[in-house]
C-alpha cells in the first residue's frame, strides 16, 4: 500500500532530477475564484511525468536496471523515461503512439531513447510495450498505475500544501489516473479538508464514466487536442485511489479547453499543451463550486506540437468570442460592402475577411451573400455590430 512516508522519500530522492515549481497567482483568468497555477509545464521534459517516472527507476533493482526499461506512452512520460534512464545510465525503449505529436516524438529521442511508433491510440502502444517486455525481458515502467510512479506524482500535492497553507481546493487533469492519484493521497494525508477535483476531456472520459458507473469500462474510441489524456481506459490501483480521495470530477470540451490554452498565453505568458490546461478550463467554466475559494490549478505539461498551437488559438478566439464570422444576405448593388465596413469599424470591429457570393436562394432575385470575418473583444461586442447591421436593414443569416 502507498504510504505517505513513501511520498516524502520521493520527494527526497528527486530533489536532484526535478526543477522547483512555486505557485504562480494567476490574475484576470477565473474572476469567480482566486486562482493559482502549480507549473509543472515548467519542469524539467516540460511535463510532470519526470517525477513518477523519475523515482520508479531510481527504486528498480540492479537486475532490472540492467535488463533495461521499456515505457509506452502518448509523449510526456516517454520523456520522462528516457531523461530519467539516461541520467542512470539505462538503456530505454519507448513505445509511442503514431498520433503523438512530432514535437514529443523527436524530444523523446533527444533524452537518449529507442523510440517504437505504433499505429493507434496510447493504449495500441501499451498493448505492444507489454509484448516486447515479454519478448525482450525489458523492465517496464507503467505510466500511471504503479505505487512508485503515483508517490513520484504525489511530491506535487506535498509542495502544493507547503507553497500555499490556506488553499480550498486543487484541481487536476485525469488521463490514466496516476497524476490525480498521487496528488490527492498526498493532500487528503496532510490536509483533508482540501476538496481535490479532477477533469477530462469530453473526448476522452475513461475515468469520470468509470466513477459514475462504478467500475472500469473502456472507451470505443478517443479524440480529443489533449492527446496527454488521451487514455481509453483508467488503471486498476489509480481507479480505486480516486474512488477513495477525489471529490468530483467533470469534463470539458475542446473549445474550452482551447480557450484556457489561449488565456494562459495572453494572461500569464504561460504554453500549456491540451492535457496542461484542462484543470484551467475547469476553472474558467465554472465546472466545480469554487466561488470565492482559493484554488490551485495544475498545469500539467506545456508540450504542445507548435505546429497544432494556431489551430487551438483560433479555435480558443472563435469559443472566447474574438473571432467571429458573419453570413448578410445583400441586394448585390454598388456600396453594400463600403456600407457594412462602415458600420462594423464604427463600432470598433475589425475586418479580416471577406467572402461575396451569388447565389440562387436568396430572397431577392438580386440578392446575394457576403461572408465577412472580424475581430472582435467578445460576444457581447458581436452582439452590438450584429444589431447596428439589423438597424440599417441588413439581414444577418447567421454568425458564428
Amino acid at each position: 500500500m502507498l504510504t505517505i512516508d513513501k511520498v516524502f522519500h520521493a520527494s527526497v530522492v528527486l530533489k536532484n532530477i526535478i526543477r522547483p515549481t512555486p505557485l504562480a497567482k494567476a490574475y484576470g483568468i477565473a474572476p469567480d475564484c482566486q486562482l493559482y497555477l502549480k507549473p509543472e509545464n515548467l519542469q524539467n521534459t516540460g511535463s510532470f511525468k519526470l517525477r513518477g517516472s523519475g523515482y520508479k527507476i531510481a527504486m528498480l533493482s540492479e537486475e532490472e536496471k540492467k535488463r533495461g526499461v521499456i515505457a509506452c506512452s502518448a509523449g510526456n512520460h516517454a520523456q520522462g523515461v528516457a531523461l530519467a534512464a539516461s541520467k542512470c545510465g539505462i538503456q530505454s525503449l519507448i513505445c509511442l503512439p503514431d498520433s503523438a505529436p512530432i514535437s514529443k516524438i523527436e524530444a523523446t529521442k533527444g533524452y537518449g531513447a529507442q523510440v517504437c511508433l505504433v499505429e493507434g491510440c496510447y493504449d495500441d502502444a501499451y498493448a505492444k510495450a507489454l509484448e516486447l517486455r515479454d519478448e525482450k525481458g525489458y523492465t517496464f515502467v507503467h505510466p500511471f498505475d504503479d505505487e512508485n510512479v503515483i508517490a513520484g506524482q504525489g511530491t506535487i500535492g506535498l509542495e502544493i500544501v507547503n507553497d500555499l497553507d490556506d488553499i480550498n481546493a486543487v484541481i487536476v487533469p485525469i488521463g490514466g489516473g496516476g497524476l490525480i492519484s498521487g496528488v490527492a493521497f498526498a493532500i487528503k494525508s496532510i490536509r483533508p479538508s482540501i476538496k481535490v477535483y479532477g477533469v477530462q476531456a469530453a473526448g476522452a472520459p475513461s475515468m469520470y464514466n468509470a466513477i459514475h458507473h462504478g467500475k472500469i469500462e473502456a472507451l470505443d474510441g478517443v479524440s480529443t487536442i489533449a492527446d496527454g489524456i488521451a487514455v481509453k481506459k483508467p488503471g486498476e490501483i489509480t481507479f480505486e485511489m480516486v474512488k477513495k480521495y477525489v471529490d468530483d470530477i467533470a469534463v470539458v470540451t475542446e473549445d474550452e479547453i482551447a480557450a484556457a490554452i489561449l488565456t494562459l498565453i495572453e494572461k500569464q505568458k504561460m504554453i500549456a499543451e491540451g492535457a496542461g490546461a484542462v484543470s484551467v478550463a475547469a476553472a474558467m467554466f465554472n465546472k466545480f463550486p469554487t466561488r470565492g475559494k482559493k484554488v490551485v490549478s495544475l498545469v500539467s505539461g506545456g508540450n504542445i506540437d507548435v505546429t497544432s498551437l494556431n489551430r487551438v488559438i483560433e479555435r480558443g478566439l472563435m469559443k472566447s468570442g474574438r473571432s467571429s464570422t458573419l453570413l448578410i444576405e445583400l441586394v448585390d448593388k454598388p456600396g453594400q460592402l463600403k456600407d457594412v465596413s462602415r458600420i462594423i469599424a464604427d463600432c470598433g470591429g475589425n475586418v479580416t475577411n471577406v467572402h461575396h457570393e451569388r447565389a440562387g436562394d436568396t430572397e431577392s432575385i438580386n440578392g446575394c451573400y457576403l461572408r465577412i470575418g472580424m475581430e472582435t473583444r467578445n460576444y457581447e461586442h458581436v452582439q452590438q455590430i450584429i444589431n447596428a447591421l439589423k438597424k440599417e436593414g441588413f439581414k444577418i443569416v447567421s454568425s458564428q
